[in-house]
Parts: C-alpha cells; sequence; structure tokens
C-alpha cells in the first residue's frame, strides 16, 4: 500500500537552540512519507547554517526557503502560498517541539475516515513540557463543545503546531488568505474558522507532540496557574492589546468568504457585528442570546462583557 505523502510547513525565527530535536522527530515520522518545506523568517542566529546542513544530509526530503522577516502569520501563509498542490495532507510545525514518532499517521488516519470532498482539518491535544521535556500538564483538553463556525470565530482552541489537513481545506484556505495580515488575530485560528465553518475539524485528545515552554516561544499554551492567567489577561485588556481583534478578524472573514457561507452562517455573523453599534439595552440583550460561544462558562461570561463594552 502506498504511503500518503505528508507535506510539513515549518517556519524558523531563531531557532537554532531546539530545532535539531524537532527536525529529527520529523524525519521518523512513521508510515508516512514526509516532505519538510521550512522557511526561515530572516534568523540572525545560527538557524540557516544548521537548516543547510540539514538540506545537504536530507536533499530529497528538505527543502530550505531564506525569506525576509514578516513574522509568524505572514511566514505561514507564505509558505502556503509557496507549496505545491501535490500532497496527500499538509501540516503545521513549530521550531522547537518535538513530535511524537506516529503523529502524523494518527493524524492521516483520522482525517482519511472523514469523506474526503470537504475542507477537514486535525488537531489535538499536546503534552507541555518545559525546556528539558520535562512533562509539565496536558493541554488543551477535549473541548466539551462543538468545534464549529461558532467557536472559532471568538476563540481559536486548536494549536497550529498539531494541525494536518486535507487537500481541499489547504488549497481552499491558501485561495482565501486576507492581503492585509493585520487583520487576522493567527494563522491557525483563521485556518480553524475557516475549516469549520465549509468542513469538518477533529479534535484528538490524545497528546501527539511534546510542546515546549520556554522564555523564547512567540505564542504558546501557558503552564501558569489560573490566577496568574486571569491577571495576564486583564492587564492585555486594560492595555487595550486585545481589542476589536474579534471584529475585525469576523469582518475579514465574512468580506471574503460572503459568497459560500450559508444564509444562517451570512446573517448570524452579519448579527455580531451589526448589534456592536446598537444601544447598551440591546448589546446586553444580544449578547446573552448570541451563537457564538467560547468553551469555558467563565470565558464565555468575559466574550458577552466584552460585547457589552464594545471591546470584542
Amino acid at each position: 500500500m502506498n504511503k500518503s505523502k505528508v507535506c510539513i510547513m515549518l517556519s524558523t525565527y531563531n531557532g537554532v537552540k531546539y530545532i535539531d530535536e524537532q527536525i529529527e522527530s520529523l524525519l521518523v515520522q512513521q508510515q508516512v512519507d514526509v516532505q519538510i518545506n521550512i522557511r526561515d523568517d530572516g534568523s540572525s542566529d545560527e538557524t540557516v547554517q544548521k537548516l543547510r546542513d540539514y538540506v545537504k544530509f536530507h536533499p530529497d526530503q528538505i527543502r530550505v526557503i531564506e525569506g525576509e522577516n514578516l513574522g509568524v502569520i505572514g511566514s505561514f501563509f507564505e509558505l502556503m502560498r509557496q507549496m505545491e498542490p501535490v500532497y496527500d495532507f499538509y501540516a503545521f510545525c513549530d521550531q522547537d517541539d518535538v513530535w511524537k514518532q506516529d503523529k502524523l499517521i494518527r493524524a492521516v488516519t483520522k482525517l482519511k475516515s472523514r469523506q474526503s470532498n470537504v475542507p477537514l482539518m486535525y488537531c489535538s491535544s499536546t503534552q507541555m513540557v518545559d525546556q528539558d521535556l520535562n512533562h509539565i500538564n496536558v493541554w488543551p483538553t477535549l473541548p466539551p463543545k462543538a468545534l464549529s463556525m461558532y467557536n472559532a470565530m471568538v476563540e481559536n482552541c486548536c494549536v497550529g503546531c498539531t494541525i494536518v489537513i486535507n487537500p481541499v481545506a489547504f488549497q481552499q484556505v491558501r485561495a482565501s488568505i486576507p492581503s492585509d495580515l493585520t487583520q487576522v488575530i493567527m494563522h491557525d485560528w483563521w485556518i480553524y474558522l475557516y475549516v469549520s465553518a465549509f468542513g469538518e475539524v477533529i479534535f484528538d485528545e490524545e497528546p501527539m507532540i511534546l510542546y515546549r515552554q520556554h522564555q523564547n516561544n512567540v505564542l504558546g499554551g501557558s503552564s501558569e496557574g489560573w490566577i496568574a492567567k486571569w491577571k495576564n489577561r486583564w492587564s492585555r485588556f486594560v492595555n487595550g492589546k486585545n481589542h476589536f481583534i474579534l471584529s475585525k478578524q469576523a469582518k475579514m472573514f465574512l468580506h471574503l468568504n460572503k459568497d459560500q457561507l450559508s444564509a444562517q452562517q451570512l446573517k448570524d455573523i452579519q448579527s455580531f457585528l451589526n448589534q456592536l453599534d446598537s444601544p447598551w439595552i440591546k448589546r446586553i440583550k444580544y449578547a446573552f442570546q448570541m451563537p457564538f460561544y467560547r468553551h469555558a462558562s467563565l470565558d464565555n461570561l468575559v466574550l458577552k462583557l466584552i460585547y457589552v463594552l464594545k471591546k470584542v
């Protein structure tokens, strides 16, 4: 039986410290053929030299694009633009984790069990670890509610470095990448939003990667306590860091995909955006009746609060 061909898209930036462990874990993936496509996002350390060495030893499996600094969102979307649509599946990868050897075949098997003519996306829990790969905890846990557009519009529960998508999802997402990336919160969130709206998202509660937590993480799951997490969130809110990010992304998503959305989806997204301009009494009423939701009860309450405050 032919092995599935999987395109791994890895973006690097000053990642020399952990890149060996990451790439080695990709090269030993079981029961799939992997092509590792790496885009360096303008590193100033020894990352590029290390990547060139890997290409010498694995010229048929590893390809490196040496690019200018675009930031994490721009770098991953540029990787998607540069990939040929010739693979069976497409996976996203960070520079500092370690993948279990059966990560890809597990994702591929689950994706193959669904109908293949719609956008499909696999994501999983992660085993969070410290710099030395000592286990911390599993995150995120299995979401209690559906992984639908009504969640994805207001929350991302899919960790980018666990995502694997089918060719339909790859080609459709690639065709709908916004020209203005300031309207996108994160590349993985955008992909989750797209696939949940037009296809199916599969969440695997078995952690398939060791997700390293360290000082240089650009983004990532947090091992901090409940109080610290909410203090940080409050600080970001007060400083205005996360104001309007949900509504900006929703507007862009609506603009690019209005012709493909169902009548109900279209109506619901438009209501979400339009009710923000209503008097506060109407905003309160809408906030507590809206179909959009976060998984945790407290997070859901916060969503309603920031909606009423017009900061969503």
